[in-house]
């Protein structure tokens, strides 16, 4: 094992035997190189004449670059030809910090580790196996679920996802998670809580986190080390008073000293940025404190800097900007107040008592989707295919469901959306 990685670790096992104990074999043998090319790098910086790093330099000191592509850009060249540290940036780490205070005030003076920047939640997930899954590891997630966590964990690492029932009685299957998390020996587990959830657009209500929240500290209590992974891609977007508004990571990050919370998030869908790719991971345990949190955020860099390197510059600066902006608290409020019609249209034309021969909509309030369940005997790829084919509607066909992203619907559309699924239902049953 490389001296640094080492390093690391007895910092974590001082820190936090439990955080230790989660860690995959790749988690404990990975490091941030601060010896060699980088080290090296940081420490000739602010040098007369600089030749260590790998980037090309004009004779004016700025970043050399072609005019074409920095013509198009309002931006300091600073901030968006050169690398971006493998953390992510300083000030933009700072920020998202400050902000997930600002969004989870329950956190209170919660001490959490500064985010760590990631190429948006696909990479954040991938990053979050990396450190924390084995082969052969459980993964638990509920029924419905992202299809991504089966190539990142699955595939990608060797664990196995399994499942607990989502919904029971029109709201969350308190009792399927709490037997899923109990099943098997006492020892290292890891869960994916995803709210709002994709496929479903379902965030639980305030209860229901509270139920969620005291079965897993009843499970760190009997000796379960548990990684609880929340996966926030849709944070904010919540439609229905008495949902929980806060991250599950709030009141996850002070819980116990057998639970670290890792929380998944970024500007992605929140700021609807999908294609820049800025994500974070933000690592919160009861006790932990800036030595344990430095030792997990030099890992994960480490992980990065040998999977991508590092995240885009420009994406960071980007946001960096948007977010110390005075009008980007009213943008979003704006585009927030869109996505909440669309929702409402949805719920509208679902009042519809025709479409329950056909198919009835599972629980959501939240997010960018929401699920029909077709009736018993219907094909969901057929119905998908002739929604396609002779209505020019698309739809996602999940084994009996329909997942629908309503997010990309106008609200004018939406009861045409319904109707033509209607008619598809009644020609292929």
């Amino acid at each position: 094992m490389n001296p640094q990685a080492e390093e690391l670790n007895q910092i974590i096992r001082q820190k936090s035997t439990p955080v230790f104990e989660m860690l995959s074999e790749r988690g404990k043998n990975i490091f941030f190189p601060k010896k060699g090319i980088l080290g090296q790098t940081a420490e000739a910086k602010g040098t007369r004449i600089n030749a260590t790093i790998g980037a090309a330099i004009e004779d004016d000191g700025s970043p050399m670059r072609l005019e074409t592509i920095a013509s198009k850009i309002n931006l300091d060249p600073s901030l968006v030809f050169p690398y971006a540290p493998s953390f992510g940036r300083p000030d933009l780490r700072s920020k998202w910090k400050s902000m997930i205070y600002g969004k989870n005030p329950s956190l209170g003076k919660t001490e959490i580790s500064s985010p760590v920047v990631t190429n948006a939640l696909t990479h954040g997930i991938s990053m979050a196996g990396y450190l924390f899954a084995d082969a052969g590891d459980e993964v638990i997630v509920p029924s419905l679920f992202w299809g991504n966590y089966n190539l990142t964990l699955a595939n990608g690492y060797g664990a196995n996802l399994v499942t607990f029932n989502l919904f029971k009685d029109g709201g969350f299957d308190v009792d399927a998670f709490e037997a899923k998390l109990n099943e098997g020996p006492i020892g290292k587990k890891i869960l994916i809580l995803n709210f709002p959830n994709n496929p479903s657009g379902y965030t639980p209500t305030q209860k229901e986190v509270d139920a969620i929240i005291s079965i897993i500290g009843k499970a760190a209590v009997k000796g379960n080390k548990l990684v609880c992974i929340t996966d926030d891609a849709y944070f904010g977007l919540v439609y229905e008073k008495g949902i929980a508004q806060e991250s599950i990571f709030a009141p996850l990050a002070s819980l116990h000293e057998n639970v670290l919370a890792v929380k998944l998030d970024g500007a992605t869908k929140e700021d609807y940025v999908w294609g820049f790719r800025v994500g974070f991971i933000t690592y919160a345990t009861k006790g932990g404190d800036a030595e344990l949190y430095g030792a997990l955020e030099s890992k994960t860099a480490g992980a990065i800097r040998g999977n991508i390197s590092n995240a885009a510059n420009i994406s960071q600066s980007l946001m960096y900007v948007a977010y110390n902006s005075d009008e980007y608290a009213l943008q979003k409020q704006a585009k927030f107040q869109v996505m909440q019609q669309r929702y409402v249209a949805v719920k509208e034309a679902l009042k519809d008592e025709k479409y329950k021969k056909y198919f009835t909509a599972l629980p959501f309030n939240s997010g960018y989707f929401m699920c029909v369940q077709l009736a018993e005997g219907l094909d969901s790829e057929k119905v998908r295919q002739t929604l396609i084919n002779k209505y020019s509607i698309g739809t996602i066909s999940l084994n009996g469901i329909l997942r629908l992203a309503f997010s990309a619907v106008a609200s004018t559309n939406v009861k045409e959306m319904f109707e033509g699924i209607y008619k598809a239902c009644e020609e292929c049953s």
